[in-house]
């Protein structure tokens, strides 16, 4: 193989020419091209910074929807008629779940002397038909 020489070759032309002046005038002409408004830039991070404040405030809200619903509540307390009535009605609660939950000073506060007459039980029993389920209970 013979040797390979650059210089010696003949070379080949391109096509391609640049203008006399050229680069010397390049930048002038190119800021006379570029639009006198510059387009309003977003970053990607403000973005996210906006996501991340709603998803914050949205946090936040959550956390304190229970303490301002709690704090504007009216607090009734349950009169006797209506514990003694939700006690009467209520078919799962019995007597015997009242006695388990009840302590003895509860019991001692709840004795009443009453003194009923012979003539009055006796009334009452006269006129109730189920006196067997009075007897079982």
């Amino acid at each position: 193989m013979k040797t390979f020489k650059l210089e010696n070759e003949p070379k080949i032309e391109s096509g391609f020419k640049t203008p006399e002046k050229y680069f010397e005038n390049f930048s002038i002409k190119m800021m006379e091209q570029l639009p006198a408004n510059e387009p309003k830039v977003i970053s990607l991070f403000q973005r996210k910074k906006n996501l991340f404040l709603m998803v914050a405030a949205v946090l936040v809200l959550a956390l304190m929807i229970p303490f301002i619903n709690n704090f504007y509540t009216d607090k009734q307390e349950l009169d006797s008629a209506q514990l003694e009535n939700y006690i009467t009605y209520q078919s799962n609660v019995n007597q015997y779940d009242l006695i388990n939950g009840l302590e003895t000073s509860d019991i001692n506060n709840i004795k009443i002397s009453m003194s009923i007459e012979d003539k009055a039980i006796e009334d009452i029993l006269s006129v109730n038909s189920n006196l067997e389920n009075l007897i079982l209970e």
